[in-house]
């Protein structure tokens, strides 16, 4: 008799544990009609932006694209797209440069005229930031083994292709924000230092 009041017991038990695991899944998986609404209201609104820049097309593309200084020289095109102060105390450059020669590019006379940035090959680690108001040229910040945060061109750039590259520099006092980008014999290119988030 024991073991049959046992037996009922546990089978009791058993459909309350399966029960209850039910109803959690059906809680967890049901999810409330008001946290649908909000996301896809989100995502409308997301859509009609996509949409309304789609239908501008190129009033809008210009805003991200548009570069703060373009350079031409041997036989490459620099162009800076951005110059960002970060909290860190430091600057980062960033662009695009494209080999518009016939032949593969390196960046050979871009690292720099110190014999601690030979080392890094062709980069562009002999890039500086140069503020002709406060007369204080800065150069590429580099790690203590004299490798420059900066892009390395390794293997080259192919003819006709583009790559992108960045440098971070020390940064200027607060109150500059205008300077000139040079890198090897490179016209100086005047670009706008923005701030970080």
């Amino acid at each position: 008799m024991n073991v049959r009041r046992t037996m009922k017991a546990h089978r009791a038990m058993t459909a309350v544990a399966i029960t209850t695991g039910l109803v959690l899944v059906v809680v967890g998986c049901g999810g409330g009609g008001d946290d649908d609404e909000p996301k896809s209201g989100k995502d409308k609104s997301s859509s009609s932006a996509a949409a309304t820049e789609g239908e501008q097309g190129e009033s809008a593309a210009p805003e991200d694209d548009q570069a703060l200084a373009e350079a031409k020289g041997d036989g490459v095109t620099l162009v800076v797209n951005s110059a960002v102060r970060d909290g860190g105390g430091f600057v980062t450059v960033s662009g695009t440069v494209t080999n518009t020669s016939s032949d593969l590019w390196t960046g050979g006379d871009w690292r720099g005229e110190e014999q601690e940035l030979r080392k890094n090959g062709g980069s562009i680690a002999g890039a500086n930031l140069l503020d002709g108001k406060g007369k204080k040229r800065y150069l590429v910040l580099r790690d203590t083994s004299g490798r420059c945060l900066c892009t390395k061109f390794a293997g080259g750039v192919d003819a006709g292709s583009t790559v992108d590259w960045f440098a971070q520099f020390p940064a200027p006092p607060e109150g500059v924000t205008k300077v000139s980008f040079q890198v090897g014999s490179m016209p100086p290119a005047p670009i706008e230092i923005s701030e970080g988030e």
